[in-house]
């Protein structure tokens, strides 16, 4: 079940592979993402230190959950993932060109966790080539929709 989608991601990249990540969480956030009240807009994984962190990434604390807790909404995040995801990421990270980026958070098994993406960045004539084949999609379903109403 997904909590919340980072669309920006696919308009400004390629998606070349997925991989599902656990995140280190504090008990206000779950609270908080289990409101509702997380954005991964503005969000982008980094690689430091031998891991991989989630910058960026927006969860509002609700008022009751946390009042003795001095919150910082913006905080980095800990990713969990295999070792053998983290080398092989990291990798082609830095020598491929590619970025890793957050893509939306779900539940699995009752658990938050965050689907990141390898990553190739758009030109912007790949973006504009990208919207056309959209819209023509669009215009196709309002079309077969149209024609089978007539019929």
């Amino acid at each position: 079940m997904t909590i919340v989608d980072n669309r920006k991601a696919f308009h400004d990249y390629f998606i070349e592979d997925r991989f599902e990540a656990g995140l280190m969480l504090q008990g206000w956030e779950v609270k908080s993402i289990r409101a509702g009240r997380v954005q991964l807009k503005e969000s982008y994984v980094s690689y430091a230190n031998g891991d991989f962190w989630l910058l960026g990434a927006h969860i509002s604390p609700l008022t009751t959950a946390s009042t003795h807790i001095t919150t910082d909404p913006v905080r980095p995040r800990k990713l969990l993932l295999h070792r053998r995801e983290i080398e092989r990421l990291s990798g082609l990270v830095a020598r491929a060109g590619y970025t890793v980026a957050a893509l939306n958070m779900h539940y699995t098994r009752g658990r938050i966790k965050l689907e990141i993406g390898l990553a190739k960045g758009k030109k912007q004539h790949d973006k504009r080539n990208s919207e056309k084949e959209r819209e023509w999609q669009r215009e196709k379903q309002r079309l077969v929709r149209n024609d089978s109403k007539r019929g």
